[in-house]
């Protein structure tokens, strides 16, 4: 009997009834079930036998169910429970009656741009909420953010993505997640909030125009485009997409990692700011419409008592010029009304957000000093949270705890006015630094411990040189070695055995040829390709114009080599 079947009908630590399977992925398979303790139905995914096996898999699981389950937000999918033990590994998650974004982008196709903003605004307050809590979810698309009946947005899997996209790579499955994937994703390098925010953008893109910014044939090349970008702005694609939410959404899928918004805080303000600029224009809109209304309505009632139909019961002279001055009277005191309407709107707006602070009272405030302070204490602080709108940015400090500020803008001391949308204050927050341990790879083939160090949450680097003992493929050492401590993040480096000797090959033109075929040409004589560098030139897009080593040199055998490739002329 396989894993789906023996679960169905059990009941799992006497609490959670299975009743039916929901659906299967690379990792786990999901139930649907009912709690009895609390008689409601939730979802129970229970990690598959064969990652159950795998004994750093297991605990990568544990761990990553753990954290998310301290998340608690009205966007994002509550985890109850986690449980583990030597026959099952499992998660326990609330149940959601909807269907996921892509599923109703493929149905309605491109979504409006009240309707984008509506959805994106409550992604990006999960993102937040999770951000702060030190979770980033490393795989936003929408397959993963569900939508309720009720228009309510669910973005599920925080943190579990990550080792889904890990198990269907193991399995050889296809991952569609790399037409979300950020840049430094793309390049091999750790994900952090602002990976979450690049993802998002694509999304919001997608939302705004029914297509993806970057497709290809295959998924290096999709990847390749993300890094290069130059993707077509969202109001180029729909002329119906505003500018202002075309801008927004090219900051947040901005390449270049420093120039995209550095947290979920700021994308979040620039979309409230859009929308209460697009309440004001309705505000002033309405005002001119119910005029030219009102204006309709009038005319049509006097006009044919003014122009004579027959001569039969023509108005006299007296009594036309009395009509006509009543006409003039009503159509100017109509007018002043329609002004006076506009006059209110315009000073409502005004008195809300700058005269009302001209005459009120100013109220100053001492920033306190938040400096080496622990950042839930402080965002979790209901006072804080009345006259402070926290920005954060997070950044790697070995010296200091995780989760402590470390510095703060403005600067404590400072006094400055209170106002309705509360004093920003950006908090700098250490990530402090997670100590791994290296893996045993010795002795294993190149692919596999390859696969191991990434699991160990560090980056592998494949280094060839001859051994006449260990076979070809196979890992001679690795720097630092097994059971040194590093930071997670970090490089390691393998030496693979490329036999007894190392020969030499002769070095490939492969100026001329696009990217994936100088790949091709470089593997078929054993040189190992490391990285590719893009420029603008005037070949076109994905041609390789330069190459580190020169063409038809001797070289040794899985030498590195890096290429230069065209983005096309300079725009």
């Amino acid at each position: 009997m396989d894993s789906m079947e023996r679960y169905l009908g059990t009941t799992l630590d006497g609490r959670y009834e299975i009743a039916e399977l929901i659906g299967t992925g690379g990792m786990a398979i999901v139930f649907k079930a009912m709690c009895n303790r609390l008689n409601r139905y939730v979802a129970v995914k229970v990690l598959r036998d064969d990652m159950a096996e795998d004994d750093d898999f297991r605990s990568s699981f544990q761990v990553e169910a753990k954290a998310v389950a301290m998340l608690s937000h009205p966007n994002i999918v509550s985890v109850y429970d986690v449980s583990h033990n030597d026959e099952i590994n499992y998660i326990v998650m609330e149940l959601i009656d909807g269907i996921t974004v892509k599923q109703y982008m493929k149905k309605k196709g491109t979504l409006g741009w009240k309707e984008a903003l509506f959805f994106t605004t409550q992604i990006c307050k999960a993102l937040e909420h999770a951000h702060s809590k030190g979770v980033v979810h490393r795989d936003i698309k929408p397959q993963n953010i569900m939508i309720l009946k009720d228009g309510t947005i669910k973005v599920a899997d925080f943190g579990i993505s990550a080792l889904e996209s890990a198990s269907e790579q193991k399995a050889e499955q296809t991952v569609g997640s790399v037409h979300y994937i950020a840049p430094e994703q793309a390049k091999g390098g750790a994900p952090d909030i602002r990976s979450d925010i690049y993802s998002l953008g694509v999304v919001m893109y997608e939302m705004l125009t029914g297509s993806l910014p970057y497709d290809g044939d295959d998924t290096e090349d999709v990847a390749r485009k993300h890094i290069g970008g130059g993707a077509r702005t969202p109001s180029e694609v729909n002329p119906a997409a505003p500018e202002e939410l075309s801008r927004i959404t090219m900051k947040a899928m901005c390449p270049d990692i420093e120039k995209r918004y550095q947290n979920a805080t700021e994308l979040l303000n620039d979309l409230e700011e859009y929308r209460k600029q697009q309440n004001f224009m309705a505000i002033a809109t309405t005002a001119q419409s119910e005029q030219e209304d009102f204006d309709k309505e009038f005319y049509a009632n006097i006009i044919p008592d003014v122009v004579p139909i027959s001569n039969v019961g023509e108005l006299s002279r007296e009594k036309y010029k009395l009509r006509k001055a009543r006409a003039r009277k009503v159509s100017m005191l109509s007018g002043a009304f329609g002004v006076l309407i506009f006059i209110v709107a315009l000073f409502t707006f005004l008195w809300s957000f700058w005269i009302k602070d001209i005459f009120s009272a100013a109220e100053r405030v001492q920033i306190p000093d938040f400096i080496g302070t622990k950042y839930d204490s402080i965002v979790n602080n209901g006072e804080f949270n009345k006259t402070y709108n926290f920005i954060v940015k997070y950044t790697i400090d070995p010296a200091v705890p995780d989760g402590e500020i470390l510095s703060q803008d403005p600067l404590p001391g400072r006094s400055m006015m209170v106002v309705p949308n509360k004093i920003d204050v950006t908090l700098t927050i250490s990530t402090g630094i997670v100590m791994k341990e290296v893996p045993n790879v010795v002795g294993m083939q190149y692919q596999e411990a390859t696969l191991e160090i990434q699991k160990a949450g560090f980056v592998a680097e494949t280094v060839y040189e001859s051994s006449e003992d260990v076979a070809e493929d196979y890992v001679i050492k690795s720097n630092p070695g097994t059971g040194e401590q590093l930071s997670s993040g970090s490089t390691v480096y393998i030496s693979v055995s490329s036999g007894p000797t190392l020969k030499e090959v002769t070095m490939p033109n492969l100026v001329g040829l696009t990217e994936a075929k100088a790949k091709e040409r470089l593997k078929a004589v054993n040189l190992t390709y490391v990285d590719s560098k893009y420029t603008y030139s005037d070949n076109d897009a994905g041609i390789v114009v330069k190459q580190s080593t020169e063409a038809y040199t001797s070289v040794e055998e899985y030498s590195k080599i890096y290429l230069w490739v065209s983005l096309g002329p300079k725009p």
